[in-house]
């Protein structure tokens, strides 16, 4: 019978563990907002402190706007989730997300490598429990 549900077989719920940190940082130096060599290397290693394993990194370097350099997207899709960092250096500014479901991971220690690096002079950090 369709849509019957057999009430004797139930699904068993698996635990999801999901730890999102995310943030925006304020009055960075330009030239580390333009530099996609840098930035890529940031999040590769920002992943590597953070026990989050990169399956593929995916860039996008944008054009000038108003003869100011266009910022970088560069987006790790990783094998607990991913890792997104955004520049616009038209404003100093940039914003990192880093959402991992992985138990033994880090996404706190990987947001504090790159806000390290880029040295922002304000910044606000966000935590959420994605968790079920």
């Amino acid at each position: 019978m369709r849509g019957h549900i057999n009430e004797n077989k139930q699904k068993q719920v698996y635990k999801v563990i999901g730890k999102h940190v995310y943030g925006n940082l304020y009055e960075i130096e330009d030239k580390f907002l333009t530099d996609l060599e840098f930035l890529i290397d940031i999040v590769n290693k920002s992943a590597e402190i953070g026990n989050l394993h990169i399956i593929e990194v995916y860039t996008k370097k944008f054009k000038a706007i108003n003869n100011m350099p266009g910022g970088v997207s560069v987006i790790a899709l990783l094998e607990e989730s991913h890792i997104a960092l955004h520049t616009w250096p038209e404003s100093n500014y940039a914003t990192i997300d880093i959402y991992s479901c992985g138990k033994k991971s880090s996404p706190e220690e990987s947001f504090k490598f790159i806000l390290n690096k880029l040295k922002p002079k304000t910044f606000k950090m966000f935590k959420a429990d994605r968790g079920n």
